[in-house]
């Protein structure tokens, strides 16, 4: 039996993972600030910028998985793309609450994840959904590309480790393209001053130029089932699968 376990499960890319995944008869936990329903998915609710209680909650969750699972794949999905501003414009502690849930708690769920499971003989993997605004600057994301370059760039020094490891954690950063989620709602709802490629991102929408979550979400499935995470370049970016 596969477990994955999928943070900001309750909606995006996140809630269309998990109501496929356990569709196709896999064991899904999923973890977000609200929970949703769905049939076979068990939610926790948890603020993952509360970066303090987050070890805790990876070691319950491995705990409590079934004696039959084969398989633990961990989905660090949750982000945000706040603030959007140019440097000097945006608050200090929104910075920070985007720094925790977009790169601090990947590392501390990945990191008591790799600990946790040292042990298990399984397969065991992680993907962390990244973006390409952690490889090309964008103005008025420098936050979010910030974040989103770090948590890349932990990628590749798991990807190093691990292969001393006894049974070894296999990880990939993938980008997964321009969606139609709420974060581009968020990211069309900002300023021209804030954000200077505004236009852009409005004509994507109005041009049908975004992929649809539950499309994402499934060639996402079909990237961890079908490729063998060692054989490709933990920077990853879905479009090229």
């Amino acid at each position: 039996m596969d477990l994955y376990i999928i943070t900001g499960a309750s909606k995006g890319i996140g809630f269309e993972l998990a109501k496929q995944l356990s569709g196709d008869g896999h064991s899904v936990i999923g973890i977000a600030r609200t929970a949703s329903k769905l049939d076979g998915v068990k939610f926790i609710e948890a603020d993952l910028s509360e970066t303090s209680k987050l070890e805790s909650l990876i070691n319950e969750v491995i705990a409590a998985a079934p004696q039959e699972a084969t398989s633990f794949t961990l989905v660090n999905n949750a982000g945000t793309v706040n603030p959007i501003g140019l440097i000097g414009t945006v608050s200090a502690e929104d910075m920070s609450t985007a720094i925790a849930l977009n790169v601090t708690a990947p590392m501390i769920l990945a990191n008591a994840f790799v600990m946790k499971l040292k042990e298990f003989d399984g397969a065991k993997r992680i993907v962390n959904i990244s973006s390409g605004a952690g490889r090309k600057a964008y103005e008025g994301w420098g936050t979010y590309c910030t974040t989103k370059a770090g948590l890349d760039h932990f990628s590749r020094v798991v990807v190093l480790e691990q292969q001393n490891a006894k049974y070894p954690v296999d990880i990939v950063s993938i980008a997964p393209g321009i969606i139609d989620t709420d974060m581009q709602e968020t990211i069309r709802g900002s300023k021209e001053e804030a954000f200077p490629l505004l236009e852009k991102f409005i004509d994507y929408k109005e041009k049908g130029l975004l992929s649809s979550a539950e499309q994402t979400a499934g060639k996402l499935i079909t990237f961890m089932e079908n490729v063998d995470f060692k054989t490709v370049d933990p920077i990853a970016d879905l479009r090229n699968y």
